[in-house]
Order: structure tokens, then sequence, then C-alpha cells
């Protein structure tokens, strides 16, 4: 609102060690007994100081594009379909890659792995970000950093904003490696370092890969991290306890993303053999499923009829981000859909 100010309290600490002193704000000292939560008659003046904060993602406009589609109860209702026909579907024989029948997909006894991500119920808490940093020993590279584009987070909250400057609306939406049937890192790989598994996965051999970073210039996602510096401690024993052991560590030189948790699926897949079954729906998990707060994301076997994930693809609110590249992405999103109170004017 005008005239107003919020600020965030801060993790702001003076005797926390030689690491945790002097990270951050502490906004506390503002707060008084009697007015803990709100204030009045404040003045903002110039310092005159600058301040450099860091930022993974620069573009916050749609630009017109349909990747993150959102429409009224009332226009989903008098079409339902608006998510798909935002953008351009090509059709199957609309494409440059030859097939290479390692999709998985209609195999009988095969999985066909997918994702579908309800941004209804994305609230942009970040908890995946964290689940999935925790679960694929990815590093923490600092705020230096980051500012220089080096993040590592192998997943990112996207947000984008709609409407007017003034009373803008929110768009969130979690974006990971899409896992696409034709991907366009897989081709300009000069060592095979990205290849296509049997189950559709878009899978990273890190012991081949060289660090042309060819497969980042030619993801239209940018979800892929490469190691620049030599970031993971391989020598301090302590260290050793924070990593997953499912997980490779990666060294510096070596591109890394998404793998849809394969450990988990690996997992389960030996458990599966061992009782002489299929994997079940739901018994694979996803890192970022599992913390997930709202349930925004759901993980299957595209070739179960009966699975969760396929019961979602099949929703016409379900589309695919940048599908005119006809990417095949495995991982869609289901459209946001709104019921504003039209007696509150935005």
């Amino acid at each position: 609102a005008d005239d107003c100010v919020t600020v965030h309290l801060g993790y702001g600490r003076t005797r926390a060690g030689r690491v945790g002193n002097g990270a951050g704000f502490n906004a506390y000292a503002l707060r008084t007994s009697d007015s803990p939560w709100f204030g009045t008659g404040l003045e903002i003046e110039k310092t005159g100081q600058r301040y450099r904060l860091a930022c993974t993602q620069l573009h916050h406009n749609l630009g017109g594009r349909p990747i993150a589609p959102a429409a009224t109860l009332e226009a989903y209702r008098k079409n339902p379909g608006f998510a798909r026909q935002a953008g351009h579907q090509p059709r199957p024989e609309e494409t440059l890659y030859p097939p290479h029948g390692l999709d998985g997909k209609g195999k009988p006894g095969q999985n066909a792995w997918g994702m579908a991500i309800d941004l209804n119920s994305c609230i942009g808490c970040n908890a995946c970000v964290v689940a999935c940093q925790a679960e694929n020993n990815v590093p923490v590279v600092g705020k230096d950093q980051v500012i220089r584009s080096r993040e590592m987070h192998w997943l990112r909250i996207d947000r984008y904003y709609s409407d007017g400057l003034d009373n803008p609306r929110t768009h969130l939406q979690p974006m990971l490696c899409q896992h696409c049937e034709y991907a366009p890192c897989e081709v300009v790989c000069p060592v095979a370092a990205t290849v296509h598994s049997s189950e559709g996965l878009n899978d990273m051999i890190y012991n081949r890969c060289v660090g042309t970073r060819y497969c980042s210039n030619n993801c239209p996602y940018k979800v892929r991290r490469f190691n620049f510096l030599q970031y993971s401690d391989f020598q301090t024993p302590v260290l050793k306890l924070l990593r997953n052991p499912d997980v490779t560590v990666r060294s510096r030189g070596v591109m890394e993303k998404c793998t849809y948790c394969v450990q988990r699926i690996n997992h389960a897949r030996v458990d599966s053999h061992k009782e002489n079954r299929t994997i079940r729906d739901g018994e694979v998990v996803t890192a970022c499923q599992q913390a997930c707060p709202t349930q925004a994301i759901v993980f299957g076997n595209l070739n179960d009829p009966d699975s969760r994930v396929s019961r979602l693809k099949e929703q016409p609110l379900n589309y695919g981000v940048l599908a005119e590249l006809n990417t095949r992405p495995r991982t869609t999103y289901l459209a946001q859909v709104t019921n504003p109170n039209p007696e509150l004017k935005r």
C-alpha cells in the first residue's frame, strides 16, 4: 500500500561465531513492546550507501508468453482448455529429432516417469528447493557466486507478475529439469554425458562430462548448473556425514541438474524385484514432492493410466512450458484458476 513499508525481521547475529557474525540484518531493534507489529510516524531517509542484493531470477515479465497461464473461474468454465490453447501445440511429426524409442511409453512392464505440478497449490515456500539441496548433495556457493549467476540449486521458484505495476498479480512456478522426451541438451553434448534412459529420464553421466556447457546453452528452461569452482569439501571428515551416500558428490567442471531423484527410483526398483512385483503408484516419492506442504508436486508412472500423475495430465488444465519448441517435457503444470470476489476491487 502507498506510504507503507514492510520490514522483515531478519536473522542478523552479533554473537554467533566467525561465520554467523555480521550476516544479515536484525530489524528487531525497531520493535517496541507497545507496538510489536505495526508502527506509525516512520520517516525514511537515504543514507547514500549501496548494498548488493543476490537474486537468481532477473526476468519477472511474462512478455505475452504462456509460461504461467492463469484464468478466473468464470473464464475457465467458458474455456476449460485455455492453458493448452495459450501456446502452440506442435503435432508429433513437427520435429527435427529422430525417434529414439527411449521414452518407455506404452511398453508393457516398462515405467515412464513423469511429474505434474499444480500451480493452484504452490505457495512459493521454497521447501522443495531446500529438500532437493539436502537430498542431492547440492553445494552452497554463497552470495558472491550467486551474484555472478553461478547458483547451484537444481530447483528454483520462478515468479512472474501480471496486471498493472500499482497492483500486480503474482504467479509462482517451480522450475526444474523438464526431462524432455526430445531433449535439446542431448544432441549437442560431444561426449554423450547427458543421455536418455529407457524410462524417459534425462540422465547425467558425470564421469563423461568435460564441461563444454553446450547443454546449458541449448536448454530453453535454463535448469542446468555448472560447478565453476571446487565447491565440495572432500577432505573434512565431519562434512561427509552431511551428504546423502546414495548420490554422487560432484567436483568442479561438471554439469548437473535434477534427476527426478533417480536414487529413490532405484531403491523402489530393487524392493519391487525382491518381492517379484511392479513398482506401486506412490512408492517413488521425490524429495521435492515429499517436502511440499501443499502436495502441489505429483510424481509417478505415466504408463499406469490409474496413477495419480496420469490422471492429472489428462486434465484440461495440464500444459507444458514452451510446448511450441516440441521438447515434449515430462514435467507439466496445471494452470492457475482463481475465483476472485467481485465485491472486492483490485
